[in-house]
């Protein structure tokens, strides 16, 4: 880690503190004690246990993409440490743009060559990207009006993430399933763009973009050929978020808050559409108001209330946190495959 990302973890902790500061300001400390006095403190193991599983279901996904005949033996912790790591990173970087560069220097660090690394984190994104959009459109379907009709500002910010989310999403899916036709298009916006803006520059974009749409062409079609690989890293990833968006849940279930799950999960996804469209990293403050915001429709109690938001906000942020530093500072063993060496 660079200051750059000391920087990223003390903005992360300042606004994180100032949140805290605010909502202890506004609510009463004897609320929040009633609400950890009546805690289900089984429920709230569970919290933890489910990011956990998550972080074990991201591991098994890498696991499975990277096995192929004679390949050597790598320890689970090696597999283990890559999304923790990832957490840490995408916490600490604005729109977690580190999270991807640092599952590569993790993969590199554990003997798989960068290129394969490369690959498999592509192939990895892939099935992601396209399990996260599916869920986005039943989320939006059958959970957008309850925002729509009481948190209409909230909404307008929902609908752009989940923009940004379906275009990066069907741009992918141009490339997997009409690659001539994704070519042809892109080199249209540059011409038009090359009208109105430095020619040097669109060239530049040009040139990166093409370079990208023949990198994720080359592992679709991998992804294609290994069937048997794609349904159980596509399964791995269903599980993978499942739990992730089940923390919510399990939250008010640890404060005796009786709620539907389908609901609750779809308040959560909308909560991740409006974090992804937050500059800060860790998107933090806008997380915390949008938690606070949307679950008042579940919490009458400000006090158990403040309190699920920050055991929320503690077990899929800080928590990850904490995991990756350790992943990060405790190294595997480097093993390089034969095809490597």
């Amino acid at each position: 880690m660079n200051k750059k990302h000391l920087w990223g973890i003390l903005i992360v902790l300042m606004i994180s503190a100032l949140v805290l500061y605010t909502d202890l300001k506004s609510t009463p400390v004897d609320q929040i004690a009633k609400a950890v006095q009546g805690m289900n403190w089984w429920a709230f193991a569970g919290i933890f246990l489910l990011m956990l599983l998550s972080y074990v279901f991201e591991a098994g996904i890498l696991a499975t993409l990277a096995k192929r005949k004679n390949e050597p033996k790598r320890s689970k912790w090696s597999f283990f440490r890559i999304p923790i790591i990832q957490a840490l990173f995408n916490a600490i970087t604005p729109l977690s743009t580190g999270g991807q560069p640092s599952q590569l220097a993790a993969m590199v660090q554990m003997g798989i060559e960068g290129g394969r690394a490369t690959s498999l984190l592509l192939m990895k994104f892939i099935i992601y990207q396209v399990i996260v959009f599916l869920a986005y459109i039943v989320t939006i379907v059958f959970g957008f009006h309850m925002v729509a009709t009481k948190f209409a500002g909230l909404a307008i910010f929902i609908v752009i993430g989940l923009l940004i989310h379906v275009c990066s999403t069907l741009f992918l899916l141009a490339i997997m399933f009409a690659y001539n036709w994704t070519k042809k298009a892109t080199n249209w916006l540059m011409n038009l763009l090359a009208r109105f803006t430095n020619a040097e520059k669109v060239e530049k974009w040009r040139q990166a973009t093409m370079e990208k749409i023949e990198t994720f062409y080359a592992e679709s079609q991998k992804l294609k050929h290994e069937k048997k690989k794609l349904i159980l890293a596509t399964l791995l990833t269903i599980l993978q978020l499942l739990c992730f968006y089940s923390i919510p849940f399990m939250v008010l279930v640890s404060l005796n808050v009786h709620a539907s799950w389908f609901a609750v999960t779809q308040m959560n996804i909308m909560i991740i559409m409006f974090m992804a469209i937050i500059p800060i990293p860790g998107a933090s403050g806008g997380a915390e108001y949008s938690f606070q915001t949307l679950f008042s429709t579940f919490v009458a109690s400000s006090g158990s209330l403040v309190l699920g938001m920050f055991l929320w906000r503690f077990a899929t942020y800080f928590f990850g946190m904490i995991l990756g530093i350790f992943g990060w500072i405790f190294k595997p063993e480097k093993i390089k495959s034969a095809e490597d060496n």
